[in-house]
This record gives C-alpha cells, sequence and structure tokens, in this order.
C-alpha cells in the first residue's frame, strides 16, 4: 500500500529511487513470507519429510547388497536432531520459495529493459528454473545414492563399521541437491554472458581446457563425499552443457547481430578494425614536393 501511495497511480519505470527501494523491501517481503510458508509447513509435516529425505538412502540399500544390514539413522544429541528439523524445513522452504523469487527478481528489473529484452527474459528465468529444478532431481535420483553406495563400498573395503547421524545425512542431501541445482546455472550463466556481448563463443570455445579444470573444480565443492565416480559423473554433465551452452550462445549473437545491422561473427569486427588501420597507414602524410627556386614561377612582362 505504501508503495502504491507513492506511486500515485504512475508506472514502475517512472519511479524515483526512494520508490524503487519501496518496491524491492515489498519484493523481498513477498519471497520471505513464501519461504517462511514453506518452513513452517515442513515443520507441520515434520513426519512426512523425512521420509521423503530418506528415500536416497532406501535407493542405495536396494542397490548394493553389501548395504542391505545397514541399520536406521541415528542421532545422538538433542541439537542434532533439531538440525534435522531445520534442514529439511530450509529445503522445504528454497524449494517453494525459489519460482516466487525469479518471478519478483524480473519484475524488479523489467522496467529497465526494453520490450524485446523483457521478451528475451522470459526464456532465461524459465530456464534458470528448469534448471535448477533438474539439477536437485539429478543429484536426489543418482548423485546421491551413488555417494552413498561409494562411501559404504570404501568404509568396508577399511574393515570399518559405520552409523551414519541423521543431521549429516539430511544436510548432505540437502546441500547436494542444492548446489547441484546451482552449478548447473552454470552453462545458463555463460548463456547470459555471450548474449550481453562480454565475452566471445569462440573465445570461450578456444579455452576449454581452463573450463574443464574449472567444472571439475566446481563438481569437486559440489560433491560434499567427492568421490571419484560421482565427481567425474558430474563433470561430464557440466562439460557437455558448456559445450550446449557455446552453441546455443553462438545462436543467439548471431541473430542478435544480424538484427541490428552488424555482422553475424564479432570476429569480423577485428578484421574490420585491422583493415581501417591499414587504410591509415596508406592514407599518411605525404612528402613534401620539392623546393622550387625563388622566382622560377615568375613570367617576364611583355
Amino acid at each position: 500500500m505504501i508503495g502504491k501511495a507513492l506511486r500515485r497511480g504512475r508506472s514502475r519505470s517512472e519511479m524515483t529511487f526512494l520508490e524503487h527501494v519501496e518496491d524491492l523491501r515489498r519484493s523481498v517481503m513477498r519471497v520471505a513470507v513464501v519461504f517462511a510458508l514453506g518452513f513452517l509447513g515442513c515443520l507441520v509435516f515434520y513426519k512426512e519429510i523425512p521420509a521423503f529425505l530418506q528415500l536416497p538412502l532406501e535407493w542405495a540399500k536396494a542397490s548394493s547388497p553389501s548395504m542391505a544390514s545397514f541399520g536406521q539413522l541415528r542421532e545422538f544429541t538433542f541439537m542434532g536432531v533439531w538440525n534435522v528439523l531445520m534442514y529439511t524445513a530450509a529445503a522445504g522452504g528454497l524449494g517453494l520459495a525459489s519460482p516466487v523469487f525469479l518471478y519478483e527478481l524480473a519484475r524488479f528489473i523489467g522496467p529497465a529493459l526494453t520490450d524485446r529484452e523483457k521478451r528475451g527474459l522470459i526464456p532465461f528465468c524459465v530456464g534458470a528454473l528448469v534448471l535448477f529444478v533438474s539439477g536437485a532431481l539429478l543429484a536426489f535420483l543418482f548423485l546421491t545414492p551413488m555417494s552413498i553406495v561409494t562411501w559404504h563400498h570404501f568404509a568396508t573395503g577399511m574393515g570399518l563399521a559405520t552409523d551414519w547421524q541423521g543431521s549429516d545425512y539430511y544436510g548432505f542431501v540437502v546441500m547436494m541437491s542444492l548446489l547441484t541445482g546451482i552449478a548447473l546455472q552454470f552453462p545458463l550463466a555463460l548463456i547470459i554472458l555471450m548474449w550481453l556481448e562480454l565475452v566471445r563463443p569462440v573465445t570461450l570455445l578456444r579455452s576449454w581446457r581452463g573450463m574443464l579444470f574449472g567444472i571439475v573444480v566446481l563438481a569437486a565443492v559440489v560433491t560434499p563425499i567427492g568421490d571419484p565416480l560421482t565427481l567425474g559423473l558430474l563433470s561430464g554433465i557440466l562439460f557437455v552443457l558448456y559445450l550446449a551452452a557455446v552453441g546455443v550462445g553462438r545462436v543467439l549473437v548471431r541473430r542478435k547481430r544480424l538484427a541490428r545491422g552488424d555482422t553475424a561473427e564479432p570476429e569480423d569486427d577485428d578484421r574490420r578494425d585491422d583493415g581501417d588501420e591499414d587504410d591509415g597507414r596508406s592514407d599518411g602524410p605525404r612528402d613534401d614536393p620539392a623546393p622550387t627556386r625563388p622566382g622560377a614561377d615568375l613570367r617576364p612582362l611583355d
């Protein structure tokens, strides 16, 4: 109501700085309210949510005979039980608030964009949401059970009897899903950089060795256990998405440049600049003509 009273019927593109600050506060409050609803909802269903998060552990037990004797999750401290509740509630709140966050972000920066940029923003928002959900599902359905089986295999080979604390397990599942979902935003970030022409597709493609190293480091950060199988699988998926992002970014850049009347490839600008420099050198100052003898151009009077 305060924001509407300040605007007094004007459009959002005509708002002053303080009005934008007020509008930002309202957007943050809406996201916080949705997060709080998801958080409280998970606390209400505190029995069902942990059972859902235990599915990767059950799948790991079903896929590995050596884990058939793996007991139930244990927790030895009161704060550990509290941490389990907080992990599950935070996961529900973030999952429910993420679409609202994307909508509020697009709505807030919308007045600063042209109509064409607004239309282009919609696929990026949808793509960000799809990639995040895909990454979370990838971690929940495949990477997490695979990591559990690998961890148990090494522990058994070392002759160690292990009991997994509930707080450690739930924290592992939640962080694995969230970080993998965030990591899959990496190719979308590359597409945005290429679309804004801050980096060229050819430059990214030539730097594939450095990108591969960075992807492996990112995958090692995302996978808390860091076992070779999960690390290699996630690194391979991110590298394929990196190559796909370069291809998509090249198509978008070509279309954008042709629409504004430029050449299709950004490298053509460098060739044109080099040609202009060569022309400038060829059109440089010429040698002065040889001096003439004083009075040579004077003709005698008749």
